[in-house]
């Protein structure tokens, strides 16, 4: 039960559910018109093949310069699997491609210049040297992404926004940022003699951890000021819950010699976004 456990963390499945989830959230506060049934299943595809793509290919890299990066656990997965898993990538990508026919107009224009930039990111990544400065950018460009990906499929099948979406939804975003730079100071702390290049290592671990204590303190304070500045109860409930799951990651950079064993901080530190479905 546990390897079958591993290996569907492996996959990436509880990001992929956890955007998911977040997605449906978002979906209930901007409450207008049914969202398309399609555009979960799609969002759910292209976070795996995105998510599995980057590490298939930074395997490769690896291969080509075992000395560029150290290789996790997850990494080592996707190495024994690798003929497999590009397998499964080529079919997500052709069942995306057959739904994109039935998804409106909006949420299809939207994704295509969402997915170049993904496409482009992931090859910027591949082919810049190991410790390009231009990889600082992975962990704010990646929560830009997913949270884009999220929130944006729902915003562009709505005549308008509100204030509080806005607000929810650079909530979510930061949430994204504090998880990656979560991780990325963890990876250090847990592989110390051969860290992986990141805003973790350019900044140093004091300046992250003071990062993230102003990042998860202003999420919490957003959360509670939109339950005085909003009647609308669902909004309140998925304000509040944003702001647990900010205190979540907090809790996990609180205590690290905890959360390091057995990484137990990957395993809730991408948990916490399955979280929304506790207000669905």
């Amino acid at each position: 039960m546990l390897n079958y456990l591993r290996t569907v963390y492996y996959l990436s499945f509880p990001v992929v559910m956890g955007a998911v989830l977040s997605n449906r959230m978002a979906t209930r506060l901007s409450d207008v018109d049914p969202v398309h049934w399609a555009t979960p299943i799609v969002l759910a595809l292209v976070v795996f093949i995105i998510y599995t793509v980057d590490r298939l290919l930074d395997v490769r890299k690896h291969s080509a310069d075992p000395a560029s990066q150290p290789l996790t656990a997850r990494h080592r997965f996707h190495r024994t699997h690798a003929a497999a898993l590009w397998r499964a990538v080529i079919g997500a990508a052709v069942v995306a491609f057959v739904l994109l026919f039935f998804l409106p107009v909006s949420v299809i224009k939207f994704g295509l210049v969402l997915g170049g930039i993904c496409a482009a990111y992931v090859g910027m990544v591949f082919r810049l040297p190991a410790r390009h400065p231009a990889l600082l950018l992975k962990e704010p460009l990646v929560a830009l992404l997913y949270a884009a990906g999220v929130w944006g499929s729902v915003w562009v099948q709505r005549p308008s926004v509100s204030t509080t979406e806005v607000v929810q939804g650079v909530m979510f975003a930061g949430i994204a940022f504090q998880n990656l730079l979560l991780f990325a100071v963890m990876e250090q702390l847990e592989m110390p003699g051969q860290p992986t290049f990141s805003l973790a290592t350019a900044w140093g671990l004091e300046r992250c951890d003071l990062i993230l204590r102003w990042l998860a303190f202003s999420i919490v304070l957003a959360g509670f000021a939109l339950c005085f500045l909003t009647a609308d109860r669902f909004a309140q409930r998925s304000g509040l819950m944003l702001s647990l799951m900010s205190v979540t990651l907090y809790g996990i950079q609180r205590y690290p010699d905890y959360f390091l064993k057995n990484e137990r901080y990957r395993w809730l530190g991408d948990g916490v976004f399955w979280m929304p479905m506790l207000v669905l």
